[in-house]
């Protein structure tokens, strides 16, 4: 009985006019797609950050990057390709999130965490193992 009052809510809770609303990884990788609920994309962002930040730290590590200048590159080019999916690709009015700043800084600190463990443990295992 339980089940079905769930379902129930949950498809009507999914329901936008009639049509049933498309999941979150599908407006994620589709251009222009509607965020009726902020919370989502910028939980694409920070998932979309997580990733970047271990293919990164991975790149990294393999190419045998050191020091500041793999930070630094890091840095930019993390924030760089948010900047362009948000900006570019999704083309969200920046103003509803509280900016291109508050977006782009979405995910960073945790994503800069991914990153630095990745790259010590991959630079580590190639350079010394």
């Amino acid at each position: 009985m339980y089940a079905k009052q769930d379902k129930r809510k949950t498809e009507s809770a999914h329901e936008i006019s009639g049509k049933l609303d498309t999941s979150v990884w599908v407006r994620a990788f589709s251009s222009n797609s509607e965020w009726s609920n902020k919370d989502e994309f910028l939980d694409v962002i920070y998932w979309i950050r997580q990733v970047l930040g271990l293919i990164i730290g991975i790149t990294w590590g393999v190419v045998a990057m050191k020091g500041f200048a793999g930070i630094i590159s890091f840095s930019l080019l993390n924030a760089g390709l948010v900047y362009i999916y948000f900006n570019n690709f999704q083309k969200v009015e920046e103003e509803e999130y509280g900016g291109a700043w508050e977006i782009t800084k979405e995910g960073f600190m945790t994503s800069f965490a991914s990153f630095m463990v990745s790259w010590i443990i991959v630079y580590s295992a190639i350079q010394y193992g």
